[in-house]
């Protein structure tokens, strides 16, 4: 009888089974070593919108708090620490392909969604949503560049698919074009309609078969446009995610990411072929990302050809990525204004009955955290752990053998194991009844064939790291 480590390493679904490659990896995220639990997204709103909810938002203010915005196809809301949500604009009529986009530049959170002209919110003093300015264009996409705030997919007469455009230098409000102030637009005629744009030191203008840089360089010509990817675009606008100057989005044939100069591809001969094949392309413009800072998560929702919805989840740290059950229709980063022991009893009737913890970053002002909305709900993923399952590859050592003992190694928690055993390749997975480890850490089991693979689910409700199973196996005589 030898003892075998089979050590969790990294899902690449694209790979075949015998790789050594997880076959399985749900509900859970990637860390430098082992997998650690995802959280279950829980209700955050303490009241309904009027509409299912498509977008949600975190303005910072000066002293540090925070203002969370959420929106629909009709009506923007406020969201307060304690969830309570206000409509603060109506009348709205934000297409079926389109949804509110916001922005933030200084005091003024900016909102777009390609039917009205931008929408401002001055933070501390506004109480509704307004007109940003006469001359404010409308357009699908919105960021901030530099001193700019900058428009992409403009509505003029007609749709300007390929068009970006920008305010006056450190003047929101000013978008006649003039060389004095620098307010001008770029039209770019390769690579398809403009699907996104993403601000920062520089932009970055996704289209559908292309990516252009956006680079301050003063008048005359203001910004300078360069094509850093002729051929390479992205697929869906709901699918592009930013941190600290890195642009994540969905291209034709799979994830990529963008520093500004270079496109690498993450997904290739991992997920990227199990993404499309799993993701319902028709669906694709309900997709959403967000990037969770503290874990170094880049997040997808989309919705599957099966109907429902899931996430997949990249570590850009360890570089692996695993997926796992929404429990949301659109993801966001999001954030929340200061909680009193006072306030909570709007949230729940008692400490006991929270579904967050205490400790939780819900409720420390001007925090961040991944958040959500479900129909006319904000949710926030700081629930339990979602049920979890990491499943080996096939296990095999040379010949017919039997599996007989598995023993789970999870930090702070247990397992249960279950064993899919079978002669050939071309035979079916099916798993047996999953056993529970017994207080010694131990799961018997009793499994002939070649190829053996292992699931396991981590148990108990503070569980954080799932590294490994051992597993027992003695050769089997043949005759």
């Amino acid at each position: 009888m030898a003892t075998t480590k089979l050590t969790f390493g990294e899902w690449m679904p694209d790979q075949p089974s015998v790789s050594g490659a997880l076959t399985d990896a749900k509900n859970v995220v990637s860390q430098a070593i082992g997998y650690g639990p995802f959280p279950a997204p829980v209700t955050f709103s303490t009241s309904n919108a009027a509409e299912d909810l498509t977008a949600l938002y975190a303005a910072k203010k000066p002293n540090g708090d925070t203002e969370l915005f959420a929106a629909g196809s009709t009506r923007i809301y406020t969201v307060t620490g304690v969830g309570a949500i206000t409509q603060v604009k109506s009348g709205m009529t934000t297409g079926t392909d389109d949804r509110v986009r916001f922005t933030q530049f200084g005091k003024t959170v900016i909102s777009t969604n390609n039917s009205q002209v931008l929408q401002a919110w001055t933070l501390g003093t506004s109480t509704s949503f307004a007109n940003l300015s006469a001359s404010a264009p409308i357009a699908k996409f919105i960021t901030v560049v530099r001193d700019f705030v900058v428009c992409a997919n403009t509505l003029e007469t007609t749709q300007q698919q390929y068009r970006v455009r920008w305010s006056a230098l450190n003047n929101e409000t000013d978008w006649v074009e003039d060389v004095n102030t620098q307010s001008d637009y770029q039209d770019i005629p390769d690579g398809g309609q403009i699907v996104g744009i993403r601000g920062g030191e520089f932009g970055l203008v996704l289209l559908e078969r292309a990516i252009h840089r956006m680079t301050y360089v003063g008048t005359p010509f203001i910004f300078q446009f360069d094509n850093i990817s002729r051929g390479k675009g992205c697929m869906a606008s709901g699918s592009i995610a930013q941190y600290q100057g890195v642009t994540f989005f969905l291209s034709h044939d799979g994830f990529y990411m963008c520093d500004g100069q270079n496109v690498t591809a993450i997904g290739a001969e991992k997920v990227d072929r199990f993404f499309l094949q799993d993701a319902s392309e028709a669906d694709f413009k309900t997709m959403s990302a967000a990037v969770d800072p503290i874990r170094k998560l880049v997040i997808w929702n989309y919705k599957t050809v099966n109907g429902n919805r899931s996430v997949l989840i990249y570590n850009f740290k360890t570089q692996k990525w695993t997926y796992g059950d929404a429990g949301t229709d659109f993801l966001s980063e999001a954030s929340t204004a200061s909680v009193t022991l006072e306030q909570l009893d709007s949230l729940s009737a008692s400490i006991d009955a929270l579904t967050t913890s205490l400790d939780s970053q819900l409720f420390i002002g001007g925090k961040y955290f991944l958040g959500g909305t479900l129909g006319t709900r904000v949710m926030s993923f700081t629930g339990a752990n979602q049920t979890a399952v990491i499943s080996t590859g096939d296990l095999d050592i040379g010949a017919n053998s039997v599996v007989t003992l598995a023993r789970p190694i999870v930090d702070n928690g247990s397992a249960t194991v279950a064993i899919a055993s079978r002669t050939l390749l071309n035979q079916g997975v099916n798993f047996n009844t999953a056993v529970a480890a017994s207080s010694e850490n131990r799961v018997p089991l009793r499994s002939a064939g070649r190829y053996h693979r292992l699931k396991v689910t981590p148990t108990g409700a503070n569980w954080n790291n799932a590294i490994s199973v051992d597993v027992d196996v003695t050769p089997q005589g043949v005759r």
